[in-house]
């Protein structure tokens, strides 16, 4: 088999996100370096041999391996076809430095919701536009990598508290074409990112990234149906684009804005 590196790299609009790596390698194998942020990593196909404070490692594609800052490693494929990846490199401030000890006894968690939640994170993080549940996502993440390195236990249930929900919920109403970040919101409502995303879902249902889309589609309706151009209204009702807001309004209406908003009434046929 011929040698293979297929790799993209992209540094996404969402706080805390360094950069976003891709990679597949067959043969390549990464000699010892350090990087000044958290490695968040998973592996679909194959697996990585890695060392890590003089310690072996692996990673099959069942686990979420987290490398801390500033502490050597390597890398090299443990499988004939080598490993396709993908990488979060996390900023420091993200997790803190007084876990990298937890994180280098034990860097490679069997975790599949963690698992399930990152793979989610990466789609996110390639959709332009999508840079609230990205970060939404993140957040969470956070909480449950924290709870691993700190006591190993799952994630404590969410705690229901509407009037935080409420108060997050008005901010995002208020602020439906501009939007807003979790660390905005938190900062407005004094409270941490992830127990305002876990408190607004445990009370409407929903999560805030998808209760500020469909306030957005349902902007985009009225405007398709004011006459207005699907280019147009993408950018009134607050997306990325025009196929960022094709991808959504499809979702949630079932069709796609031209035709929603084409202007023939049935009865008038």
């Amino acid at each position: 088999m011929a040698a293979r590196q297929e790799v993209s790299a992209w540094r996404p609009a969402v706080p805390g996100v360094v950069e976003v790596f891709h990679a597949h390698f067959t043969e390549y194998a990464y000699p010892m370096h350090v990087h000044e942020a958290w490695t968040l990593l998973i592996v679909d196909d194959g697996a990585v041999r890695y060392d890590l404070d003089r310690h072996e490692h692996g990673t099959p594609h069942d686990t979420v391996s987290l490398l801390p800052p500033h502490v050597p490693h390597n890398g090299s494929p443990a499988t004939s076809g080598g490993f396709r990846k993908r990488v979060l490199y996390l900023d420091a401030d993200v997790l803190g430095e007084d876990l990298i000890g937890a994180a280098v006894d034990a860097p490679d968690l069997r975790d599949p919701v963690l698992r399930r939640r990152v793979g989610r994170l990466h789609r996110a993080l390639a959709r332009p536009g999508d840079e609230l549940e990205a970060d939404s996502r993140l957040t969470l993440i956070g909480e449950r990598l924290r709870e691993h390195l700190r006591t190993g236990r799952d994630t404590a249930p969410a705690r229901r508290d509407p009037v935080l929900a409420g108060r997050l919920r008005e901010l995002l109403d208020a602020r439906v074409v501009e939007g807003l970040t979790l660390d905005e919101a938190a900062a407005v409502v004094q409270a941490h990112p992830a127990h305002l995303v876990r408190a607004f879902s445990a009370a409407y249902g929903i999560a805030p990234h998808q209760y500020l889309t469909a306030r957005r589609v349902d902007l985009a309706r009225r405007l398709l149906l004011d006459g207005r151009p699907p280019g147009e209204v993408a950018a009134a009702a607050g997306f990325y684009d025009q196929a960022h807001l094709t991808r959504h309004f499809r979702k949630l209406v079932g069709v796609t804005p031209g035709r929603y908003g084409d202007g023939r009434n049935p009865s008038a046929r």
